[in-house]
């Protein structure tokens, strides 16, 4: 197996995101850069500067013309993805996680970004919100609490509670029928994205910070590890710091692929469906191709 190591970040990678057009790879890391890559031949095309603190979470437009990102010192940014300048467009976008809110705002109504006013601020007295997805059609979200809200008056029209800890990422599919959830509970589950029924559960050693739906086969990848302030006392085997493949059908482990040295973060699955990346604590970000797959991603 032909693996890549690629280093843009000088701290901890938290999320890796691919664009719809397949040709594109963002990371975000702990700290305040943005960096775009060119999957086709690894070549890092260029960074957004402009946030103070580490970067949470980024996210592209589905024609890539702006890439958004969120971010430790409280804001969120849209960027052109083209110049890398500071901008506005599309419609709607969420916002999560500060002070226990979700936070919708409209694009097309600059005075909510002006004076910070969203048409729809949700408050979450349970936990911290770290993930959420948009639901097909967009008119609901579902949050890493497992509550289904409305966009438009952010009433919660479902909730389920099936993990017993706190939820750290979710995916949605290609198709948007389902979506996975990868928790501390060293779990992953799928979920059915209109009901939120419980489907799957894919059962590990250690704590689960990402899992990611493979877009052409039966795949699910999962991976996490021993908490970061741990690592230090930890080899990488004891740490659990392999990607983990299972059979979405059977729910069974198939295989593992090694490579980092510390927590993995975040994984995603080229749109080709035949490769993933995967983003870790070490500050790197690795891409591989599962058992049975020929060549790599980057």
């Amino acid at each position: 197996m032909k693996l890549i190591l690629l280093q843009g970040h000088e701290w901890s990678v938290t999320q890796i995101k691919y664009n719809g057009e397949e040709d594109f790879l963002f990371t975000v890391a702990k700290d305040p850069i943005v960096n775009v890559w060119y999957s086709v031949n690894d070549e890092r095309l260029g960074t957004y500067m402009g946030h103070t603190g580490a970067v949470w979470c980024v996210d592209a437009h589905w024609n890539t013309k702006h890439v958004l990102t969120g971010s430790a010192d409280n804001s969120c940014r849209l960027w052109d993805c083209e110049t890398g300048n500071f901008d506005f467009g599309g419609n709607i976008i969420m916002q999560m996680g500060y002070q226990c809110f979700v936070s919708f705002f409209d694009l097309r109504d600059p005075s909510q970004i002006d004076n910070n006013k969203p048409y729809v601020k949700i408050p979450c007295s349970d936990s911290k919100i770290t993930s959420a997805i948009w639901r097909p059609r967009r008119e609901c979200i579902i949050s890493g609490e497992l509550n289904q809200y409305s966009a438009k008056s952010g009433e919660v029209l479902v909730n389920v509670k099936e993990h017993l800890r706190q939820i750290n990422n979710i995916q949605l599919s290609r198709d948007m029928t389902v979506f996975v959830t990868a928790s501390k509970d060293d779990t992953a589950k799928i979920f059915d994205s209109t009901t939120l029924e419980h489907q799957k559960t894919f059962w590990t050693e250690c704590p689960v910070n990402s899992a990611a739906l493979s877009l052409n086969y039966d795949h699910v990848v999962l991976g996490g590890g021993q908490e970061a302030m741990d690592v230090t006392t930890t080899s990488t085997r004891i740490g659990k710091f392999e990607a983990s493949f299972f059979h979405l059908a059977f729910e069974e482990e198939f295989g593992r692929v090694k490579g980092n040295f510390g927590p993995i973060n975040s994984f995603a699955f080229h749109p080709d469906g035949k490769s993933y990346s995967s983003g870790g604590e070490d500050g790197y970000v690795q891409a591989g191709s599962p058992a049975g797959h020929n060549g790599s991603c980057l």
